[in-house]
Order: structure tokens, then C-alpha cells, then sequence
């Protein structure tokens, strides 16, 4: 077996305070995510679900992280065990979750078909498989203390389990690798599809090409937003497999802490990425937000003086023509995650 003994891999308290950090950001992310969901009804088309299934697994993949990341374990305790399971099957989940998103895109722009049984095959997978993988790991006594040698500072599977290579492999990393190879196979059939479909629309009805400040420029950002979910889920999920390969091959370079920090925020940013692409980079979910906290803010005002009553009332309405015309707005933004 090549997989090192320990001793631990260190992780200093600035490491730890940056992991933390990308936590609490994903956290938060996943919240946002999940709130605007809850929220506007008209927001919950069918991609959208499938990114909340997604920002669900990465909101308990973060917080089960941060726990282990504060706890600085030191042995396969409970609690500790408690902590690996939940890590592990959030993290197989939102690998599933990511690929099920891909897919049904995929299935719903170039096969035109995205139907209710699609849907049910994506719980079941993406939900089913983490879990019994998870169980079946806490029940042969795999889950425990791995030295922080593939992670950061939580638990994962035991490091003196003898076959712990073949549940490294089924705990995570297999999932992973076959994610880095599916999504961007799959989302490079998305985008032929669509410069296809771009192509016979410019052929039959030329007069789109003479209007480039409407269908070019809202495909052009949609193609963008393809281009970057597998972008961000390889960048940041790919730390995590190098230092894996590197503990299998008995290198030390798997201890290098620029390599330890990019694996420790990189296994946890993930619902912070997402946020940042379909809450703050979508056009109508950021608007929404925005002026949700725009009538908060002008719901619960401070005592004004007299002389600012007037101006208060006057503002107001503007508010509320700024959510109307938020929520009465259609385009991609809506019907795309």
C-alpha cells in the first residue's frame, strides 16, 4: 500500500482561519440560493430545483467541514465519525447533483425532453448512491481520523483502515474524476447544440442579426455561464484528486501549503461559486434581491426629521415600481439556473 502512515499533516491557525472563511461564504451562499427559492415562486422552474438540490448538499458539505476545522480532531472520536459521514455524503451528493444539472440541460436544449421521471432518476441517484455508500462505509467502521493527509483538518476515511485506497475511491474521489471528465463533455454538446441552433436562426430570419443588442448579447452571456460551471467545479474540486494522487505516489509534495489551502477552499467554496453566478451575476434574481433589501430598508426607517418626511414618502413608491417591474420581468435568467 502506498498511502503514508502518519504522522499528521500540519495545518497551521491561518490555514485553518481560511478554510473557515471559504465556509462561512459558502454558507451563506447556499442560504441566498435557497432563500430566493423560498421567496419567488416564479423562480422555481425546473433547473433552479436542481441547483437547490445542489446548494442543499453543498450547504451541509460546508458546514460539516467547518465543524471538523474547528474541532481539530485528533483521534476517530464520535464525534468525529459523526462528522466524516455527513462530509462524505454531501460531497458525493453535490459531485451527483452537478452532473444531474448538466445532464438535464443537456437533455432539455438538444433532445428537447425533460420530464417528471427524469427528475425522480436524479433523487434517487444523487441522493440514493452518497447514502448507501455513506452508510455502508459508518457501518464497516471506514469513517475516521485520516491525519489531514487527504484533507484539511476534518475527518474522512480512517487512515489505518487497510483498503482505505478502494473507499477513498468510493467515498469521493472516483465520483470526482468521473465528474472532471462528464461535465465538460456534456457541455460542449450543449454549446454545438446551441451555435447549431444560432446558426440556422441567422440563416432563416436575418433580421436577429441586425438587432445585436438582444438575442446575440443575452446568448452570448447564457453561453458564458456554460462555460463556467465546469470551469468552477474543476478548479476548485481538482486540489482535492492532486493530493490524492501525491499520497498515493508517497510524495511529500501532498503537505505543501499552498496545495493544503487550494484543497481546504476548494472542497468548501463551492456554494459561494454558485452564488456568485446565478444570485449576484443573474440579472433578475440580483435585481430582486436588491430591491427586496431596498423595501426592507425603506419598511423600518429611523425616526426621520419633519423636514425629510416628504422626501421619505415620495421614495416609497419607487420601491415598490422597482420590485413590480422586477418581478413582471421575463428573459433567460428565469427559466436558466
Amino acid at each position: 500500500m502506498l498511502l503514508r502512515d502518519p504522522p499528521a499533516t500540519p495545518v497551521s491557525p491561518w490555514e485553518r482561519g481560511l478554510v473557515l472563511s471559504s465556509c462561512a461564504l459558502s454558507v451563506l451562499g447556499c442560504c441566498l440560493l435557497l432563500g430566493s427559492q423560498a421567496c419567488w415562486p416564479e423562480l422555481r422552474r425546473r433547473p433552479r430545483q436542481l441547483l437547490s438540490c445542489l446548494s442543499g448538499a453543498d450547504l451541509l458539505s460546508a458546514a460539516s467541514y467547518a465543524y471538523g476545522v474547528l474541532k481539530d480532531f485528533e483521534g476517530s472520536s464520535w464525534d468525529c465519525v459523526a462528522q466524516g459521514a455527513l462530509s462524505t455524503f454531501a460531497n458525493t451528493s453535490a459531485a451527483f447533483w452537478t452532473v444531474a444539472v448538466a445532464l438535464d440541460l443537456y437533455c432539455a436544449i438538444a433532445r428537447g425532453s425533460s420530464g417528471a421521471r427524469l427528475l425522480c432518476l436524479f433523487h434517487l441517484v444523487s441522493w440514493g448512491i452518497p447514502l448507501g455508500i455513506t452508510t455502508a462505509a459508518v457501518a464497516l467502521k471506514k469513517i475516521g481520523y485520516d491525519a489531514s493527509d487527504v484533507s484539511v483538518g476534518w475527518c474522512w476515511i480512517d487512515i489505518n483502515a487497510e483498503d482505505r485506497l478502494l473507499w477513498m475511491l468510493l467515498a469521493g474521489k472516483l465520483w470526482e474524476i468521473l465528474a472532471y471528465v462528464t461535465l465538460p463533455f456534456l457541455y460542449i454538446l450543449i454549446k454545438k447544440h446551441i451555435n447549431r441552433a444560432h446558426a440556422a436562426l441567422s440563416e432563416y430570419r436575418p433580421i436577429l442579426s441586425r438587432n445585436p443588442s438582444s438575442q446575440p448579447r443575452e446568448a452570448s452571456v447564457a453561453d458564458r455561464k456554460l462555460t463556467l460551471i465546469p470551469i468552477i467545479f474543476i478548479f476548485l474540486r481538482i486540489w482535492s484528486t492532486v493530493r490524492f494522487v501525491l499520497t498515493l505516489s508517497g510524495s511529500p509534495a501532498d503537505q505543501n501549503w499552498l496545495l493544503v489551502i487550494l484543497h481546504g477552499v476548494g472542497n468548501t467554496f463551492q456554494g459561494a461559486a454558485n452564488c456568485i453566478l446565478f444570485v449576484f451575476c443573474t440579472r433578475v434574481v440580483r435585481n430582486k434581491l436588491f430591491s427586496s433589501l431596498c423595501c426592507w430598508r425603506h419598511s423600518n426607517p429611523e425616526p426621520p426629521p419633519p423636514s425629510l418626511e416628504t422626501s421619505f414618502q415620495a421614495e416609497a413608491p419607487l420601491c415598490k415600481d422597482w420590485e413590480l417591474q422586477g418581478s413582471n420581468s421575463t428573459g433567460e435568467d428565469l427559466s436558466s439556473p
